[in-house]
């Protein structure tokens, strides 16, 4: 799945409580901060890992407000761990 955030989202530790998170879960990916504000993160794991990553997404770490979440598919790639990466 691919998953943009927006709101505040910046600046609260989003990426890395979300490293976490997904970690916890046992998805693959990675997340990132965008130029305009949002964030963003490509998911990979079974439907019910997938769906537990997408509803915090939803929510946010504490200090966080996320005004929206748009969620599409996206298509696997096989990757391994849960990355942060550099802004886009």
């Amino acid at each position: 799945m691919h998953v943009v955030v927006r709101g505040e989202v910046q600046g609260v530790g989003y990426r890395y409580t979300m490293r976490m998170v997904a970690r916890d879960a046992g998805v693959s990916g990675w997340v990132r901060n965008r130029r305009d504000g949002s964030v963003e993160a490509e998911i990979e794991g079974t439907p019910e890992q997938v769906d537990e990553v997408v509803a915090w997404m939803a929510e946010g770490p504490p200090g966080s407000h996320v005004r929206e979440a748009s969620v599409t598919d996206a298509a696997p790639t096989g990757s391994r761990g849960f990355d942060v990466l550099p802004t886009e």
